[in-house]
């Protein structure tokens, strides 16, 4: 009976992990308290595990540096700012304009307020990346205008609910910061990666809705004639956009022979500002050039693009990294929060004490998680995991459906920082070792996870909107009609078509992968398992090659075809030379 819980330690602590964290205890102390119980548990069993435990007393004195590499993470600098760059937002109100102005842009149209939601979700998923924020912000504002003009309260809870839960996989993502620091890959690629998948998850959801419209019209009516304050106008702001577009050619063609490759970003530039200057300038001296429509359209989406620029803008043209790109943009935040009179004391305190809150709990988390993993891999955890995953039926395909059932099932139980920090350490190596791109493989998980925040009755999103949605009836202020309640089943069953949608984009992710591995560029890394050096050509070369090579090869260029790898068109040599490996490959 010993020999067995010894050979088979690592089931029995991962097993005892689920139990703890299914009891209740928080999940750092339960990480932390199962790891070190089951390193006292492994010394004392490791004469009897034929070798399989390798835990011994002097290895605890790997904690501290273990703690140090997690407190001297760069990457996990991010996560506080771009925190405190949402909170700072949703005190600002952009969401509140964003929604009231988007609403009446597309409120002629059935289901325009539920399109609103899904492009402004986008917008603050892209600025804010804090899911919270976001469903808080979009269910205060929107969910009574819904409901005032008749949506459907399944309808209108779910497209709330899903719409925050944009900021799971959209640039800047904490989620993606953490999975990225997890499997040991760059931020900006993971961002870069996910902005696909993160479109097409929003388009998505613009289909469900405009589906719904088309057979179920009276669950999404258009906004009447009234409600629309800012009247007509979308012509005048096709005319804006067209002459902020022509703006933007004309200085895009001039800047080309000095800025180069820049000169599409700086022509833009210019264009945005114009026209937005030209909003303002039309508002403040009463030209009445534009529509009011069209003016308030300008005035309110240039601020949040430019900050949208200013993050992952900046980090995907490799100007900033997401540590610096998240503290750019909690200065831009500050600066909307000011320049609308929005900015205090008490808002700031609000947002480091809550970021303060949220830097903790995950740094507790990555702690625990270290604690565990010491003694897991100490049990050869690693190894269990891997055999169990690699022997798997159908290869990749098959390890990829079964991960994806475990992560989608115990989403219902945990959220994406306890998914990321518990089970993504243990999967990165078999897909490695399966020749699964990590990137790819982490937008996909992200993906996933993203059903944590929506699944019935645990979703974090639910309970979001849950607790700012009408629980009693009240009186309508404009209409003076009595609204009723929404009720828990009516915001969880809201919730079902849009989990569907995001399981049809984890399947859509694996058909058709180059959605996120464009990350890589026409030219990717070359594969060292790839090169191949003929047998023949080893004999002259060795002398000067581990001379020389060594210093010459490190300013090589690796888009560069291999050394002995196939060129294009190659002329055949009268007679074979052996190459001289002292010198950089050459095309």
């Amino acid at each position: 009976m010993i020999e067995f819980i010894a050979q088979n330690m690592a089931p029995i602590m991962f097993v005892s992990l689920i139990v703890f964290m299914l009891i209740g205890y928080p999940v750092a102390f339960a990480l932390a308290a199962n790891g070190l119980l089951f390193f006292f548990i492994g010394v004392e069993l490791a004469p009897y595990s034929n070798g399989t435990i390798t835990l011994d007393w002097p290895f605890l004195y790997a904690l501290p540096e273990r703690f140090w590499g997690v407190m001297s993470n760069d990457t996990l600098l991010a996560i506080p700012f771009f925190t405190f760059m949402g909170i700072i937002l949703e005190r600002s109100g952009m969401a509140e304009d964003l929604l009231d102005t988007i609403g009446q842009l597309f409120g002629p149209i059935r289901g325009g307020l539920a399109y609103a939601v899904i492009f402004v979700g986008a917008l603050l998923a892209a600025t804010t990346g804090v899911v919270a924020a976001s469903v808080i912000s979009m269910g205060l504002i929107s969910l009574p205008i819904m409901l005032r003009y008749g949506y459907d309260r399944r309808v209108a809870s779910g497209v709330i609910a899903a719409s925050g839960t944009l900021a799971q996989i959209i640039p800047p993502s904490l989620v993606l910061i953490v999975l990225a620091d997890q499997l040991g890959r760059s931020v900006g690629d993971m961002y870069h990666g996910a902005l696909i998948p993160g479109l097409v998850l929003t388009g998505l959801y613009m289909a469900y809705v405009l589906t719904l419209s088309i057979f179920k019209p009276k669950s999404m009516p258009a906004l009447p004639v009234e409600a629309r304050t800012l009247g007509s106008g979308v012509t005048s702001l096709i005319v804006a956009l067209a002459v902020a577009g022509a703006i933007a050619y004309t200085a895009i063609v001039w800047l080309k022979p000095v800025a180069g490759t820049n000169a599409d970003i700086w022509g833009a530039t210019i264009g945005t500002i114009a026209v937005y200057a030209f909003a303002l300038a039309d508002r403040s001296f009463h030209l009445n050039l534009m529509s009011r429509l069209a003016q308030q359209v300008i005035i309110v989406l240039i601020p949040p693009l430019a900050l949208i620029f200013l993050v992952p803008g900046t980090i995907f043209l490799g100007i900033a990294t997401p540590t610096e790109g998240g503290a750019m943009g909690a200065v831009g935040a500050l600066l909307m929060a000011a320049s609308k009179g929005r900015l205090s004391f008490s808002v700031i305190n609000q947002a480091l004490a809550s970021t303060t809150k949220l830097s903790s709990f995950v740094l507790f988390i990555l702690l625990g998680a270290r604690v565990f993993s010491l003694t897991f891999y100490g049990v050869n955890g690693q190894v269990w995991v891997e055999h169990l995953l690699v022997s798997l039926p159908g290869g990749q395909v098959g390890f990829l459906i079964v991960v994806n059932i475990l992560v989608f099932f115990l989403a219902f139980f945990l959220d994406f920082f306890e998914l990321a920090f518990i089970i993504v350490p243990l999967l990165a190596p078999v897909a490695d070792k399966l020749g699964i791109d990590l990137i790819w493989f982490g937008v996909l998980l992200g993906i996933n996870m993203q059903t944590s925040f929506m699944h019935p009755p645990f979703g974090f999103a639910l309970f979001y909107l849950r607790s700012v949605a009408a629980k009693v009836p009240y009186m309508d202020k404009i209409t003076g009609r009595k609204i009723q309640p929404i009720t828990t089943g009516q915001i969880y069953w809201g919730a079902v078509p849009f989990v569907g949608i995001q399981i049809v984009m984890v399947a859509l992710t694996i058909m058709f992968p180059q959605m996120v591995m464009h990350y890589t560029g026409p030219a990717s890394t070359i594969n060292p398992a790839t090169i191949q050096i003929p047998n023949s050509d080893l004999g002259g070369g060795l002398g000067g090659g581990l001379g020389g090579g060594l210093g010459g090869g490190l300013g090589t260029d690796l888009s560069a075809p291999p050394l002995g790898g196939p060129a294009p068109n190659p002329a055949p040599p009268a007679q074979p030379a052996a190459p001289d490996l002292s010198q950089p490959p050459k095309m």
